[in-house]
């Protein structure tokens, strides 16, 4: 299934596309399925400065691929925009309820009172939970990932005029469940068309995979991180049973976690009531 699904994308596109390679596993993947068909596909990887040493290892050691980097350093963003919190919507609900001017906003995220219809939507509140966040010390925004990742991807899809093909599972968030849902695999007619041809696939299954196959993959796997994606991002780290990411840093990547607290990641974990130590 996924392969047909390649197969429609490049063929529609007439072989301009490339693969979004992040070093993690799904991405690994996809790339190992697409250039089963395609050997000379392209995978294109966004180095923001936030990854993993060992990502950035594991990257270097495959070919043709493409390194991109944002505009804008890691500090500035957190600076600018604010700090990723909790999950990409709360932390925008919350950035809007710090920033805005307008009341109608400002009633629909503190009561899901909409301003024109008069009727709820609890969809539209923060949740009570989080509301707290609204008075934190610190600007609050889900921004990071669209500066350091969306637009260079953006800013190389419009100068290549490659159209992407990614890794993302409807397993990761309720999210994207909703997308594949009403956009399915591939999304040709979204504002911004993409592929995800691994939509349907689980976690065991992407593991399944690289076993059956004997595939490579990145040394983080087996220093005990199950997530590969920005080291200094928040988003989940609440949930996160035994030691979360930033406790286990501060064991695998020292210089890396002295670097979050330079950077006032301690101070927001602390906010939130997530261990830094």
């Amino acid at each position: 299934m996924t392969l047909n699904r390649i197969r429609q994308w490049y063929e529609h596109w007439d072989g301009q596309v490339y693969v979004a390679f992040s070093g993690g596993k799904d991405s690994l993947v996809l790339l190992h399925l697409v250039r089963s068909i395609y050997p000379d596909a392209i995978g294109v990887f966004c180095n923001t400065g936030l990854e993993y040493p060992e990502i950035l290892e594991f990257v270097r050691t495959i070919p043709n691929i493409a390194w991109l980097k944002p505009a804008m350093p890691f500090k500035e963003v957190l600076e600018k925009y604010g700090f990723p919190v909790v999950s990409k919507r709360t932390a925008q609900m919350i950035h809007e309820l710090q920033t805005t001017k307008s009341e109608g906003l400002r009633t629909l995220r503190l009561t899901g009172l909409h301003p024109r219809s008069g009727k709820t939507h609890p969809a539209g509140k923060v949740p009570a939970k989080w509301m707290f966040l609204k008075d934190a010390p610190f600007p609050i925004s889900a921004s990071c990932c669209d500066v350091m990742k969306k637009r260079p991807s953006k800013k190389f899809e419009k100068e290549s005029g490659l159209r992407v093909m990614t890794g993302r599972m409807c397993d990761d968030s309720f999210q994207r469940q909703q997308a594949w849902a009403q956009q399915g695999c591939n999304a040709f007619e979204a504002s911004r068309p993409h592929a995800e041809p691994l939509s349907f696939w689980l976690e065991t299954d992407i593991w399944d995979y690289i076993r059956s196959e004997k595939l490579l993959y990145s040394k983080i796997y087996d220093m005990g991180y199950d997530r590969t994606g920005c080291m200094f991002c928040m988003f989940g780290c609440h949930m996160e049973k035994g030691l979360n990411r930033f406790q286990r840093m501060k064991k695998s990547h020292p210089k890396h976690h002295a670097a979050c607290r330079k950077m006032g990641i301690e101070t927001a974990c602390n906010f939130i009531g997530v261990p830094f130590e």
